[in-house]
């Protein structure tokens, strides 16, 4: 049974579908303004992880996530660079897109865009001023919180306590908001302003409050109550509290069964902000790491938990990565080579413990989708798959058990977005060989291209030569230029392996 922490009851509860075997699950996405950083990715990367166990486990998911094109952030960006707020808009969706992808995260089933959705918003709107939980004021319409009496639940605020922190500006930009009748009481619609985007209402011209659209867009898309509504961990309030009150107080039952949210992101140790410098988007992180180890880096911490980033835990996410791939590597390589022998291994352990790895990982995985947990699993899978075969040449009796344990690493890492599998066959790919092995290879081995997998394989054949000779010096050179890269050379009756550590 899967367990998860709900924020909302603050503890953690078995997971129970509305329907068998289905799940809804909507998580905010982006306000489109500006490329999004490595906070926000952390974010959608967890969500993204979590929604492909599901699927993984069984579960039909539907992942609904929006796209905020009509916002105060836009619009103040279109004006500075003095376009329109729909052009801006369509530029960062696409990068958000395009950053996703390359990030391997998975599509959402649907992707509404707010300004696509002004009618829902403005149905949803209606019902609530008709239910007495809305009001017009001069073309602006806002939520009566306090008609709201569970309102705070989620975030577990007390709403007279917050009253004094709850004052937002007026529409029309001319000072703090007076119209209200409640401080705490938030924009659902906004009247029109020169220049804005805008739309026809009952209240007249305007645009959305940011709040209404994702009630709107999840009762479109996935009926109420859904399973599950996810975000960071700075959306529990107001954004997801206010989203709540509103879709509850309009259709009288929950919105949600479940709430789950994710830690923060730091930059060593500190709060990302420009101002002290260290503020990083995902696509410039991108450009000098693989997709693969920005994803490892964030499985190593729990989702809920704040994840510090930084240059030394990336570098040391990528050899935490390259020895499972190196894994993978060394496996193919030992069913390649497989004899007709008697088998060397306890074929009996070799099977059970490659059952027993996947239900560790399920397990871990279950209990509140724990990737930490569950990568420290396959870690120690493959530490006694490498100690029952390290040394030894496969028997074909050997083949079928090796090939299962090789296949679950892959399909293990491959949950969680990683294809170690298409690694281990890239040349290029992801532990890949430092340049410098070029010019030794030169060097030693009269190598003259470029490629870095070509001047090993020319260096190995050096030293096999070398050996042949007895020329020990020069064989010797080899290995220990090998060596000093970080290449790790194991002699075997089959011939010479080596393995890129990093």
């Amino acid at each position: 049974m899967i367990r998860l922490y709900n924020t909302k009851t603050r503890e953690k509860a078995d997971f129970e579908t509305i329907e068998r075997g289905k799940v809804g699950m909507y998580v905010c996405g982006p306000t489109v303004y500006n490329y999004i950083h490595v906070g926000n990715a952390r974010t959608f990367i967890s969500f993204d992880n979590i929604r492909r166990y599901l699927m993984w486990r069984g579960f039909d998911v539907k992942f609904v996530q929006n796209v905020t094109d009509v916002d105060d952030k836009i619009i103040a960006k279109s004006l500075e660079e003095g376009r329109s707020a729909a052009e801006v808009a369509a530029e960062y969706t696409e990068a958000f897109i395009e950053d996703m992808r390359r990030a391997n995260v998975l599509d959402p089933d649907v992707r509404p865009k707010a300004t696509e959705e002004i009618p829902e918003m403005i149905e949803l709107i209606g019902e609530l001023v008709d239910g007495g939980h809305a009001y017009e004021v001069e073309g602006d319409v806002y939520f009566s919180v306090r008609s709201f009496s569970d309102y705070g639940a989620l975030s577990g605020r007390n709403v007279d306590e917050m009253e004094a922190g709850h004052r937002e500006l007026r529409a029309d930009g001319k000072g703090i908001e007076d119209r209200k009748r409640d401080p705490l009481d938030f924009a659902l619609w906004k009247a029109a302003k020169p220049g804005e985007p805008a739309w026809d209402s009952p209240w007249g011209q305007g645009r959305p409050g940011w709040h209404i659209e994702c009630s709107a867009m999840s009762r479109k898309y996935l009926g109420l109550p859904f399973d599950i509504h996810g975000g960071g961990g700075d959306l529990v309030f107001p954004h997801h509290e206010n989203e709540r009150a509103q879709s509850e107080a309009a259709c009288g039952c929950t919105f949600a069964n479940y709430w789950m949210h994710g830690g923060m992101l730091q930059i060593n140790s500190e709060k990302m902000s420009k101002s002290l410098g260290n503020f990083k988007l995902l696509r410039e992180v991108l450009e000098v790491t693989r997709p693969e180890v920005l994803r490892f880096l964030m499985l190593q911490t729990h989702y809920r938990s704040p994840l510090d980033f930084s240059n030394e835990r990336l570098a040391e996410a990528a050899s935490a990565l390259c020895r499972i791939e190196n894994a993978v590597k060394n496996l193919d390589w030992l069913l390649d080579n497989a004899e007709d022998i008697p088998s060397p291994l306890d074929l009996r352990a070799l099977i059970e413990r490659t059952r027993a790895a996947k239900m560790g990982f399920i397990l871990a995985m279950d209990d509140d989708f724990n990737t930490c947990k569950a990568l420290g699993e396959v870690f120690d899978f493959i530490a006694d798959v490498n100690a029952q075969t390290a040394g030894k040449t496969l028997s074909l009796s050997d083949v079928p058990p090796v090939r299962d344990a090789r296949a679950l690493i892959v399909e293990l890492m491959g949950v969680f977005g990683i294809d170690v599998e298409a690694a281990a066959d890239a040349a290029d790919g992801a532990c890949a060989y430092p340049a410098e092995v070029v010019a030794l290879a030169a060097d030693i081995a009269g190598y003259e291209g470029a490629d870095a997998a070509e001047a090993v394989d020319a260096l190995l054949a050096a030293r096999a030569d070398a050996r042949a000779a007895k020329d020990w010096a020069r064989a010797d050179a080899v290995r220990d230029g090998l060596c000093s890269l970080g290449f790790v050379i194991e002699d075997t009756p089959q011939g010479a392996r080596v393995t890129y550590e990093g």
